[in-house]
């Protein structure tokens, strides 16, 4: 089983917590995404998870079994966490040669993952000659090498041009659909809206949601309805009896709040108001981030 277990996971550094008792899932065959603030412990659980700190107490395990327990490590878990961290003396292909053959694996997977990667034309280029791009890129090859069944993946988004976040978005969600475990921390979140199917949201290294992308956005939108009419006073007059109030908007169009636009429809069916677009609104995965972490940032601008 590929699944990652957090389990009333504590993490103090000189009495003060950096994660504190968290407890989640992160289930194969979908995208997570790991969202929260600067500060709210993301890549702290993701270092105990990979067994690169230890915990202060509670347990963070894959499939049942701790990192640091696995004999074959990469062949379980691919994991991107600071693409600088590669030696900047080593061509891309040495660094992931050395990786294969310190965890036994086969020696053709380099050439795969660095086409899988988009970097098999700098193959023979240093490193420190790399773009921040590149590394990601990189990074993200050796995080594939072993063909893991869990992937980890901390802002892999930084330093790729609009080619590579599409190329980024379309590679998780393939390996998703592969039955892997992927789990993604991200400050973007277009691109976590794009890529997500599940959310894992953390603030002051607690746990604030744990849920499906859609169902945390509705639960932070106010159903309204966007409508453009060319009888707005009628309009209005059937949504005032039902207790609804038609508010102006730019273009031409109108807001009616607590309302689904089929319910306009139906109404302005039934009382012959001829209707020119008509349309549900709801908040973005941004507004319903910001709505939730609001009281949760380490750091924060006054204004």
């Amino acid at each position: 089983m590929n699944s990652i277990e957090i389990r009333e996971l504590t993490r103090e550094y000189d009495g003060i917590r950096a994660v504190d008792h968290l407890t989640f899932d992160v289930l194969p065959g979908r995208v997570t995404g790991f969202l929260g603030p600067n500060g709210a412990g993301k890549s702290t659980t993701m270092r105990l998870l990979l067994g690169l700190d230890r915990p202060t107490s509670g347990t963070a395990t894959i499939g049942g079994r701790r990192y640091t327990g696995f004999t074959d490590p990469l062949h379980r878990v691919g994991a991107l966490l600071d693409p600088q961290s590669i030696h900047g003396g080593r061509t891309a292909r040495d660094h992931l040669r050395f990786l294969a053959a310190t965890n036994r694996i086969p020696m053709r997977r380099v050439e795969e993952v660095l086409e899988q990667a988009g970097i098999a034309s700098a193959a023979r280029r240093r490193v420190k000659k790399f773009s921040l791009g590149m590394r990601q890129r990189l990074g993200i090859a050796a995080a594939l090498l072993g063909d893991p069944g869990v992937v980890l993946l901390d802002e892999p988004t930084n330093g790729l041009d609009p080619e590579g976040i599409i190329w980024i978005r379309e590679l998780m969600r393939s390996l998703a659909a592969e039955g892997r475990t992927v789990l993604v921390s991200s400050h973007l979140m277009s691109e976590t809206a794009a890529l997500a199917d599940h959310l894992v949201v953390l603030g002051r290294g607690k746990l604030l949601a744990d849920t499906a992308m859609e169902e945390f956005i509705a639960a932070r939108s106010t159903p309204r309805v966007r409508v453009r009419t060319s009888d707005p006073a009628r309009l209005r007059a059937a949504l005032a009896r039902e207790g609804f109030e038609l508010v102006s908007a730019d273009g031409g169009r109108w807001t009616v709040e607590g309302i689904q636009a089929e319910q306009v429809g139906a109404m302005a069916a039934r009382e012959g108001v001829p209707v020119l677009e008509l349309s549900d609104e709801r908040a973005s995965l941004e507004q319903a981030y910001l709505d939730l972490t609001a009281g949760h940032a380490q750091f924060a601008a006054t204004h």
